[in-house]
C-alpha cells in the first residue's frame, strides 16, 4: 500500500512537471530566446561564397521543412548579396538543387555534396569543395543549427560569416508550433553536449 502511494505521488509530480513545462513553452517566449541565443544576429552579410548546410530529406526525395526554409534565404541571399558560388551540403542537397534552379539560379554556379549526414561531415566535405574558391564565406543554415554549425567549421579552420535562417523562430509565431520548436532546441542541446564532448566545436 505504501509503495502504491509513493508510486502515485510520483506519477503526479512528474505529470504535473509536463504540464508547467507545456504551459511555459505555450505561453511563454522561452523557445523563441532560446533560438535566438543559438542563432546569434539574424543578419544578411554578402560575400562571394554561399555555403547552404541542408536538413534531413524527406521520404518523397523532396525537401524537409528545414531545408526549405534554408533554400528560400539561400534564393533571396543570392538575389541580393552579391554572391559568385553556391555550395551546398548535406543529404537534403539534391532536393534544394532542384528548389534553387527551378527559382532561376544557374547550375552552374552551384556545386553540391549529399555525401554528408552530420554537421561535422558537412564541415569536412565542404572544406574540400571550397579549398581553390576565393571571396568571403558565408554559412546558411537555420537559427537552432547555427551555433553548432558554425563552431564545427571553424574548428576545422574554415572562416565563415553567419547567416542565421528563422526556422524555429518562425514556428514559434503560432501557439500549436512552439512544442514541436521546443523539441527541436531540446534535440539541438543534446547534440551540441555531444559535439563539445568530442572536441568537435
Amino acid at each position: 500500500m505504501r509503495f502504491l502511494q509513493k508510486v502515485v505521488r510520483s506519477l503526479s509530480r512528474l505529470l504535473a512537471a509536463i504540464g508547467l513545462i507545456t504551459v511555459l513553452v505555450i505561453t511563454t517566449p522561452i523557445v523563441s530566446s532560446w533560438a535566438r541565443s543559438y542563432a546569434g544576429p539574424i543578419e544578411q552579410p554578402n560575400g562571394e561564397v554561399l555555403i547552404v548546410l541542408s536538413a534531413a530529406k524527406d521520404d518523397n526525395g523532396g525537401i524537409s521543412y528545414s531545408s526549405y526554409w534554408r533554400a528560400r534565404q539561400a534564393l533571396f541571399a543570392w538575389q541580393t548579396g552579391g554572391f559568385k558560388k553556391i555550395v551546398i551540403s548535406g543529404i537534403g542537397a539534391p532536393g534544394m538543387l532542384n528548389f534553387l534552379i527551378a527559382e532561376g539560379i544557374p547550375r552552374e554556379v552551384i556545386v553540391s555534396e549529399w555525401r554528408s549526414t552530420s554537421t561535422r561531415e558537412n564541415a569536412i566535405e565542404t572544406a574540400h569543395l571550397i579549398q581553390t574558391m576565393p571571396g568571403k564565406k558565408v554559412l546558411l543554415t537555420s537559427d537552432f543549427h547555427m551555433y553548432r554549425a558554425i563552431r564545427a567549421f571553424r574548428k576545422l579552420h574554415i572562416e565563415v560569416a553567419p547567416m542565421a535562417v528563422p526556422d524555429v523562430l518562425h514556428s514559434t509565431e503560432h501557439w500549436n508550433g512552439r512544442f514541436s520548436a521546443f523539441e527541436t532546441m531540446l534535440t539541438e542541446s543534446s547534440k551540441i553536449i555531444y559535439y563539445d564532448f568530442r572536441g568537435w566545436i
